[in-house]
């Protein structure tokens, strides 16, 4: 199944972009509602290749599991698209069994950009219940985008 995200944002797509290759900004976006502990340092801004294992706290608290972050980088046309084709590993969400990420930053015209992100999962039976809850992360993390976006 796919949790989709497509909205414009006043800002450039360069600003926009920045935003994505930010790790420090991709984990707050999760926050409150899960707070993400990489296992090793993380870089200042993601590059093609880079992986790392990262944990993660329901409200802080509650452990949530591990998931693999694995950056894939490209670009079609002027449309630049980070991809991360990592995964759970432990945990609630470790019954996907499918798992692939795309974030795309196209320029508008007025400088303006449209953010596109799309998640496609496969958990089996699971599926839909996995779906849904993901469709709510992704909400609130999309907000956090937005709002981190157009503040660049």
């Amino acid at each position: 199944m796919r949790v989709q995200l497509s909205f414009r944002v006043e800002c450039p797509a360069d600003a926009a972009w920045a935003v994505l290759v930010s790790p420090a900004e991709l984990t707050r976006a999760y926050a409150p509602l899960l707070q993400v502990h990489p296992e090793g340092p993380l870089p200042d801004r993601w590059r093609a290749g880079h992986e790392i294992v990262i944990g993660m706290r329901l409200f802080g608290l509650v452990p949530f599991g591990r998931q693999l972050v694995a950056i894939r980088m490209r670009r079609r046309g002027e449309t630049r698209i980070l991809e991360d084709a990592g995964g759970p590993l432990s945990g609630p969400l470790a019954v996907v069994t499918s798992w692939r990420h795309r974030m795309a930053a196209t320029p508008l015209p007025n400088g303006a950009t449209l953010y596109r992100d799309r998640l496609d999962v496969s958990a089996g039976l699971l599926t839909p219940a996995v779906w849904l809850v993901l469709w709510g992360v992704w909400q609130l993390r999309g907000a956090h985008l937005r709002r981190t976006m157009r503040s660049r």
